[in-house]
């Protein structure tokens, strides 16, 4: 590629390439969330407890991560930690 003049969409072609990388960045850690989330809700659904409440700081670790960065907004990271942690109480209560 030849070497682009000093410009002004100089900078705009840096932040395009800096969106691909963050496009990137965040369809993965979205998707290893999703992962553990299903992992989690597969061993609720078996009635795993031990599983469970093992997976459960995990996905709660990912979540608050993505959450925080702003992969996801924090209320939904928020939302999410919650409602999979009163299902694994709802199986280890039993």
């Amino acid at each position: 590629m030849a070497k682009l003049k000093t410009g002004r969409h100089t900078s705009a072609l840096k932040v395009a390439r800096q969106a691909v990388k963050h496009r990137w960045r965040n369809a993965t850690a979205k998707d290893g969330a999703k992962e553990l989330t299903k992992e989690l809700l597969a061993a609720v659904s078996k009635k795993d407890a031990a599983k469970a409440k093992e997976l459960l700081p995990q996905v709660m670790s990912v979540w608050s991560r993505i959450g925080r960065r702003n992969v996801v907004h924090h209320a939904m990271a928020s939302r999410k930690i919650a409602r999979l942690s009163k299902a694994v109480l709802r199986i280890s209560a039993k």
